[in-house]
């Protein structure tokens, strides 16, 4: 620290202390205010947040909106906190990577995302609630800033240390659930559907890879055992578009990696069992069958056997209000309620849940959200997206490196995609899986090399995090 800094620091010192005494003698109610209280603390945890921003920040942001997505203590004070912490991440990231020398450049992708982001705020403005679909449109620029500028930042050059916290925090997370699920009859999530998501979009895709690559045999078991534990709170979940994304994401994985034999034994021991079920009990195969069918294809037994019965009506009438607004849709973030619309006023903070309704697909509650016009710059995102993951997989499919870092964002987004035909959160910026998921596909865009590096880059099969020499100078 030079002299005139350390002078400065010295005259500041006094002069706040000296404020803050004669804060309590003036007004005393102020610091027995919770909330006053609440939000100073709020404050200093972001500020130590932004001083060890590379290792620190994200797992405050992520905390905070996993939080407030749950049934813990306090987590109804976490529904504010975590836009505090998105909205510092936001501008205190973009200002680092401003200083920074060495910062990741923007790329096409970067654009179209702010071509997004503008498309939104446009649309706000033929919503009957304006001033709603304004900060629904908001929250989605400080999570696209964050995703490319402080996100990005803070993994550039450790990208190692930030997948191995990842596979640790999710192992650790299917511990923690399955005693709150299994043994203390605790739904942590509240919704069923939270649950599946959260386990079969981000933990299961990560689990899969990171058993794969295990160093030791005692590592691989452990980690076996936490996918095993994340089977059994699916199937409590009772959520099936949770089970499809994290199956089409095992497929795509074992066929890129080159696992089809582990597939197809998985395929006929299954049958074999059930076969054999079926020879030694019939009546036992047939009532768990129908057991089976009745929960996870139906949901409810007794319900007309409709598989996609309970999407079709969110289906019919999103595509109603489609018709209706065909070109610039809604309003971003809010749904043609009509005369249903409560009455109650809008909160400043989080959006009150009747004032929106369910619409069965992310990508159907976009259109009507934009009309045909807006949603094309979030078409052209997804669709570089989707051009990204056949990249990565081609990559990985070509040269069998396993320890590729970028392998388990990859996974996340294609059940993170596939998910999101079937539940609305993939622009739902309040969501924690849709800040993790965001986060993932910004991250991807940078780990997956160019396609002429991508070419050169032939590796043998690896069984460690560490990348080949070549690889890891490329992703720098």
């Amino acid at each position: 620290m030079t002299r005139r800094a350390q002078l400065i620091l010295l005259l500041t010192v006094p002069v706040v202390f000296g404020l803050l005494l004669a804060s309590v003698q003036h007004m005393p109610g102020l610091f027995a205010n919770t909330t006053i209280l609440g939000g100073i603390l709020a404050l200093e945890i972001a500020v130590i947040g932004l001083a060890h921003f590379e290792s620190l920040f994200f797992s405050l942001l992520m905390g905070s909106f996993l939080w407030a997505g749950t049934f813990l203590p306090f987590y109804t004070a976490a529904n504010s906190l975590r836009w505090l912490f998105l909205g510092v991440g936001a501008l205190g990231g973009f200002i680092v990577w401003t200083r920074n020398p060495h910062s990741p450049r923007f790329s096409a992708f970067h654009l179209v995302g702010l071509f997004c982001v503008a498309s939104a705020l446009v649309s706000a403005a033929v919503s009957d609630i304006p001033r709603t679909a304004l900060l629904k449109a908001s929250s989605l620029f400080l999570l696209f800033l964050y995703g490319s500028a402080g996100a990005r930042l803070a993994v550039a050059g450790r990208e190692k240390q930030f997948i191995a916290g990842l596979v640790l925090t999710c192992e650790w997370g299917v511990y923690l659930a399955a005693v709150c699920y299994l043994v203390l009859d605790f739904e942590v999530f509240g919704n069923p559907n939270a649950l599946g998501a959260a386990i079969g979009i981000v933990v299961v895709p990560v689990m899969v890879w990171a058993a794969s690559i295990a160093e030791t045999p005692a590592l691989r078991r452990r980690r076996l055992f936490a996918l095993a534990l994340c089977g059994c709170l699916l199937y409590l979940s009772n959520s099936r578009a949770s089970i499809l994304g994290a199956t089409v994401a095992l497929v795509v994985f074992t066929i890129a990696a080159r696992y089809q034999r582990l597939l197809f034994q998985c395929v006929f021991v299954s049958l074999f069992f059930l076969t054999a079920m079926a020879v030694v009990s019939p009546s036992r195969l047939n009532d768990v069958v129908s057991s089976f069918t009745g929960r996870m294809l139906y949901k409810d037994p007794t319900a007309a056997h409709e598989i996609l019965e309970s999407r079709l009506s969110p289906w019919e009438e999103t595509l109603s209000v489609i018709r209706q607004h065909p070109w610039f849709g809604s309003g971003f973030g809010t749904s043609e309620l009509g005369a249903v619309r409560p009455n109650s006023a809008p909160s400043s903070v989080y959006t009150n849940p009747e004032w929106n309704r369910e619409h069965g697909s992310s990508y159907l509650a976009l259109a009507e959200y934009l009309g045909l016009v807006g949603v094309l710059p979030f078409l052209a995102l997804l669709l570089m997206l989707f051009h990204r993951l056949i990249r990565a997989f081609w990559q990985l499919r070509a040269t069998g490196g396993l320890s590729h870092l970028y392998v388990p964002l990859a996974l996340v987004v294609v059940a993170g995609l596939v998910h999101a035909g079937f539940e609305d959160w993939l622009f739902a910026v309040g969501s924690y899986l849709c800040v993790f998921f965001w986060v993932c596909a910004f991250l991807l865009i940078d780990l997956v090399p160019a396609a002429k590096q991508a070419k050169a880059a032939v590796m043998p099969r690896s069984t460690g995090y560490p990348l080949p020499a070549q690889v890891s100078h490329s992703l720098r």
